[in-house]
């Protein structure tokens, strides 16, 4: 993420948890040319298996023409990311946002104690999120992250990127009113701490994906993501890596929707979820081109 944060745009770090996801990423990265970060989280390893997929990722990235990578996203504890380290991951994300400063920064200088040695590069949070995936929190316990506490934190952890907490959130339900994002602190972490910087909790969370599912029967009324505006913004005041998973999920479940409703007779899954993983590339095709990394690899 080096050139992305010198040459001022956003790899795009994709959720996955199956092999259409997988794909969906690949091929998006490859009609893009684009680099791309495919992420995995604890619960996709639970649900799909650690070696199954990290090799069907790693088969991916030897096939594909542009440059991928396999980062754990999220990383519960030292174990985990040991685990992931071992599968041959590129990157591991430790997340000790939960914990007080002190032993957030002895559980992540740990982690990279581990796996720096072994070429693997680490993330870590400072600040929490609130939302609905993984070890986020409520939103009235979501801290954002202090500026100072963020330079001393990677001075003494030696994290390689830094993910950051200005008032993005988890899941579908970002805002109950105007989106609002603390750029100002954003502007003040950046000039504090020279590391590449993550945004997590961006989906965007598009009308036309909510529409269609609605269309044939989900129930999401008032689900509200980040702004495009915003995430160009974010990227412009030194965000390189941006983290997507909700609006997959959405445009997978919609489509799928659409397909049983208009096709009642299908039982063939290909039938079913080949539509699902075009429509997952196409929303991870626009954020490689909205992030700026479109034509970088």
């Amino acid at each position: 993420m080096i050139p992305a944060k010198r040459k001022v745009y956003a790899v795009g770090a994709f959720n996955i948890i199956n092999l259409e996801t997988v794909l969906a990423v690949a091929e998006a990265a490859t009609e893009e040319k684009s680099p791309a970060i495919v992420a995995v989280t604890p619960s996709a390893i639970k649900y799909g298996g650690l070696q199954y997929l990290s090799k069907i990722v790693r088969l991916a990235a030897e096939t594909t023409p542009v440059p991928m990578s396999l980062h754990l996203d999220h990383g519960e504890d030292f174990e985990t990311t040991s685990k992931c380290v071992a599968a041959g991951f590129t990157s591991v994300m430790i997340d000790g946002s939960h914990l007080k400063f002190e032993e957030n920064i002895g559980l992540t200088r740990r982690v990279v104690d581990m796996a720096h040695p072994k070429g693997v590069t680490v993330e870590a949070e400072l600040g929490r999120l609130s939302g609905v995936e993984e070890s986020t929190v409520e939103e009235k316990d979501a801290i954002l992250t202090d500026p100072n506490m963020a330079r001393e934190f990677v001075d003494r952890t030696g994290v390689d990127t830094l993910a950051v907490a200005i008032g993005t959130s988890h899941g579908a339900y970002k805002f109950k009113a105007e989106p609002k994002l603390d750029f100002e602190r954003l502007k003040l972490i950046k000039e504090k701490v020279d590391l590449p910087l993550v945004l997590h909790g961006a989906s965007s969370v598009p009308a036309w994906i909510i529409e269609k599912a609605a269309k044939y029967g989900a129930e999401l009324g008032g689900a509200k993501g980040i702004p495009e505006a915003h995430i160009q913004k974010a990227v412009s005041l030194g965000i390189a890596k941006i983290n997507i998973d909700t609006d997959l999920r959405l445009a997978f479940t919609a489509t799928v929707r659409e397909v049983l409703a208009k096709s009642p007779k299908e039982f063939d899954p290909r039938k079913i979820l080949g539509p699902a993983k075009e429509a997952m590339k196409e929303v991870v095709k626009s954020k490689m081109r909205l992030f700026g990394s479109s034509g970088r690899a």
